[in-house]
């Protein structure tokens, strides 16, 4: 690209951003592109960043206030997802928030017992105790790696209601027991054959749970409705989760599309439920953008891969709303490999070439950019470029291969928020080795 062409690309999009400066009519831009729509699903950048957990619960607050949203679907387990949705409507035996997401035990624990979770749910609570029990805001999660957590969640929910099908139900369950709390283990077994798969039996166990939803849905009313819908999701779980450890040590692709498959389905079990107490719910998903932006405008397309921002454009068109975030450099709280303690860890400048080096060159700092129409600067966008991504693991030394991929953005997403540079979000459990990952200004020279 020329630098005259960089010129124009430039000045068309400062015409077209609008800066955000840390007041509450910052999202009225986003809020008046929401408009009626059902379905808003907010990203980001990375698992650790402060700005976007805060920023993504400040526009969800408005949501709820504004548009009426009745959820929050997040990139979380079922089971300790729907402990903090008792919670927050008033059920359940947690005292506060704090303890309300005591169920995240399990590596990336930071990521939903931060201080940012801990304040929209605080806030959340709030909320619904002003409102009738109908009216409450509910929280979910929409991941599947709860394999053990969602089998003793069916286990003791059928304890309770139907003990004898509870007793079928751990015999069917025990086809795990040899593999401990790991199913990782399992499904490199069942893969390569040397232990048989739990698939049948896990099949088994959902459809009994399904043939008899219609009695126990009816022994307690309402209630028991939320009870069963949280068992029968379990027990979907279970046979999912089994299906995905098997998938993980055979094709990539198979195993993302069996996950993000997982989740809109879940979405969609969410949205069937919800229609009990109101007509058309209105839900706000929280996870990655690599989630949530469009698969298909992305080169995980020619990997055979899919995501939920993709199914859910294609069922709900323009009543789903996809929103990302970038940042340019800064901090972010990430682990150097899978099940290691977070650390602070500095984010390099943004590589050139990608949208986040061409938004930092703009030098306006934070500002929206909506992405839907034709003008030039939305053209000027459409140009395949590199797009970060930081999960859980950030790994500075080898960032252009395992934390970037190209993508166009305006097909990707309806709107971008932009933060330029951006600080780690806060652990509620910090580590000394946290503690100590600030790094000095002057990095990587040090000088």
């Amino acid at each position: 690209m020329s630098l005259s062409i960089d010129r124009d690309l430039y000045r068309d999009l400062r015409k077209e951003t609008r800066p955000m400066t840390g007041d509450r009519e910052d999202f009225d831009p986003l809020l008046a592109l929401v408009g009626d729509s059902r379905f808003v699903l907010i990203g980001e950048a990375s698992h650790g960043t402060h700005e976007f957990y805060r920023i993504r619960a400040e526009i969800t607050k408005r949501l709820i206030r504004e548009k009426g949203f009745s959820a929050v679907a997040v990139e979380a387990d079922w089971p300790d997802a729907y402990r903090v949705n008792r919670y927050v409507q008033g059920r359940g035996g947690d005292t506060d928030a704090s303890q309300a997401l005591g169920g995240f035990k399990r590596f990336p624990q930071w990521m939903w017992r931060n201080a940012d979770v801990l304040e929209f749910i605080g806030w959340l609570r709030d909320h619904n105790d002003a409102m009738q029990i109908g009216r409450r805001v509910g929280f979910y999660g929409l991941d599947l790696y709860s394999l053990h957590a969602s089998m003793e969640a069916v286990l003791s929910y059928l304890r309770v209601v139907d003990p004898e099908a509870a007793l079928r139900a751990q015999k069917r369950y025990a086809c795990f027991e040899h593999f401990g709390d790991s199913p990782q283990d399992y499904g490199y077994a069942a893969t390569v054959g040397l232990a048989p798969s739990c698939e049948n039996e896990v099949v088994a166990q959902l459809v009994e749970l399904q043939k008899s939803a219609a009695d126990y849905a009816t022994r307690d009313g309402r209630l028991a409705a939320d009870d069963l819908f949280f068992a029968e999701q379990n027990a979907r779980i279970v046979l999912n989760a089994e299906r995905y450890y098997r998938a993980m040590f055979g094709n990539r692709a198979a195993s993302w599309n069996m996950r993000d498959r997982h989740m809109a389905a879940t979405l969609d079990a969410l949205i069937a439920f919800l229609e009990f107490d109101r007509r058309a719910p209105k839900i706000v998903v929280w996870a990655h953008n690599s989630h949530l932006g469009d698969a298909s405008a992305t080169e995980m397309a020619g990997r055979g891969e899919l995501n939920v921002g993709q199914l859910v454009r294609e069922r709900w068109g323009h009543s789903a709303l996809l929103v990302g975030f970038t940042t340019y450099a800064g901090t972010v709280t990430a682990a150097s490999d899978w099940d290691m303690p977070a650390e602070r860890k500095i984010v390099r400048p943004a590589l050139e070439g990608s949208y986040e080096a061409l938004f930092h060159d703009l030098g306006l700092r934070n500002f929206f950019l909506g992405l839907r129409g034709t003008s030039e600067a939305i053209l000027g966008l459409r140009q395949p470029r590199l797009e970060r991504a930081i999960g859980v693991i950030y790994r500075p030394e080898t960032e252009r291969m395992s934390h970037y991929f190209r993508a166009r953005l305006p097909h990707q997403f309806d709107a971008i928020l932009h933060y330029d540079v951006t600080r780690a979000v806060e652990p509620l459990e910090r580590t000394g080795l946290w503690e100590r990952g600030e790094l000095p200004e002057t990095y990587p020279s040090t000088l």
